[in-house]
């Protein structure tokens, strides 16, 4: 046996001293950009800071592109017995990754009151989508509603009032028309990217969901939502207010911010990069009703994979709780646009002061009244495909919305019929 002696005991503290700490638990966490700003900065500082509080764990952020590209990539490592053992990925997610045994609950995860106090702390709408079969499988962290930008200076060009978004679809056809002009239209509306989400909105609206809440039923050839979609489509066709054809997602906030178009819908996620581009005075307002206000959430949620061990997957709930805390969903909130995702959010001193400097911050999270959950079901990715395809297939002329919904309706039915 080796002698520990005092020499030996002074090279030891000596080594400790100069030597950093090692990490013991490494986390591979896979993160999507989908919207414009800095997001993977502000981002890698929030890790750091836990980093920095937690000396024993090791943070490895992988940005995959957008909320496909991440669930794709991040169950492809798994697959591939690659490390990854958490991810930020679509909140509608939820059916589909349980289905396929990737994740933990985080009611399995959770030891203590305190722990408990945290899962409840959150804005119950944008808990919904996470919520399945009486356990909480997601927990909201990059989250949205569709709020409605428009451009104040056009406005008062065109004699309206800049302090009045529309509030009504018939408001916004009517201001659409003296907002548009040769040089630009009164509003866009994405038809790619996420057209599934605007359709969603828009049937809301009109008083109509798209699916039940237990994942196995879909609406899209009820006639409240082909009224739905016609009424998209005639804001191009019959009204002139939007471009024929498919509006660009990813290119979306530029066109808005070369004035290309007075009005845009589109996710909260962009409020802080059109804040610090707008060459104008520009609002934000909640989308307009037609029977009722209203708009589906959006976003990402936290998830924790399964094949993680104990300690990775407690080092992944600590890094969560941490990211999720009030001061970092605030701080998140001021550089990104995206909400803070609980009311103690709001309650920070740096919030607080923001949104008193900038109202507009608030709109997205007070649309939560008329919120309800993003579109989800089993199969949801093929589900989503069948009908954005539908809905591209109107707006561009191909089909009527009757015949595209109802083949969208007959292959998610088929999708869905083993689920029942």
């Amino acid at each position: 046996m080796t002698r520990f002696t005092p020499a030996a005991a002074f090279l030891a503290a000596s080594t400790a001293l100069v030597s950093p700490a090692v990490a013991e638990t490494e986390l591979t966490m896979y993160y999507p950009i989908a919207v414009g700003g800095a997001l993977t900065q502000v981002v890698d500082g929030i890790v750091a800071k836990f980093e920095a509080q937690n000396p024993d764990v090791k943070v490895n952020a992988i940005y995959a592109g957008n909320y496909d590209d991440t669930r794709i990539k991040a169950l492809a490592a798994l697959d591939a017995g690659e490390p990854a053992q958490l991810a930020v990925m679509f909140s509608i997610d939820a059916y589909d990754l349980i289905e396929q045994d990737h994740i933990v609950a985080f009611d399995d995860l959770i030891k203590d009151e305190a722990d408990t106090t945290w899962l409840n702390s959150f804005y119950p709408a944008l808990m919904a989508n996470g919520q399945v079969e009486g356990k909480t499988w997601g927990v909201p962290f990059q989250r949205s509603t569709i709020v409605a930008y428009y451009n104040k200076d056009l406005f008062r060009a065109a004699g309206l009032d800049p302090e009045k978004a529309p509030t009504t679809w018939d408001e916004m056809v009517s201001m659409g028309k003296a907002l548009t002009t040769d040089d630009q239209y009164g509003i866009m509306i994405p038809s790619t990217g996420y057209p599934y989400w605007m359709l969603q909105a828009l049937a809301i609206q009109n008083g109509k969901e798209l699916m039940s809440d237990d994942g196995v039923t879909t609406y899209f050839d009820d006639p409240a939502t082909v009224e739905t979609l016609e009424f998209w489509k005639s804001l191009s066709q019959e009204h002139k207010i939007m471009p024929e054809g498919t509006v660009e997602w990813g290119t979306l906030r530029q066109a808005f911010l070369e004035s290309k178009t007075a009005m845009m819908w589109h996710s909260t996620g962009n409020l802080t990069a059109v804040k610090n581009a707008a060459e104008f005075d520009f609002g934000v307002a909640m989308l307009p009703a037609n029977k009722r206000l209203g708009s589906p959430t959006g976003g990402g949620n936290f998830y924790v994979f399964k094949n993680a061990t104990d300690e990775e997957k407690q080092a992944a709930l600590d890094l969560i709780q941490f990211m999720t805390a009030p001061e970092q969903a605030a701080e998140w909130s001021i550089s990104t646009g995206y909400m803070g995702v609980s009311p103690a959010a709001y309650e920070t001193d740096a919030l607080k002061a923001y949104v008193k400097d900038f109202p507009p911050a608030l709109v997205a999270r007070d649309q939560l009244e008329h919120a309800v959950a993003e579109f989800s079901t089993f199969e949801t990715a093929r589900v989503r495909d069948g009908l954005n395809g539908a809905i591209q297939s109107v707006l561009t002329g191909d089909k009527t919305a009757q015949d595209a919904l109802a083949e969208a309706q007959a292959s998610a039915e088929r999708l869905l019929r083993p689920y029942k």
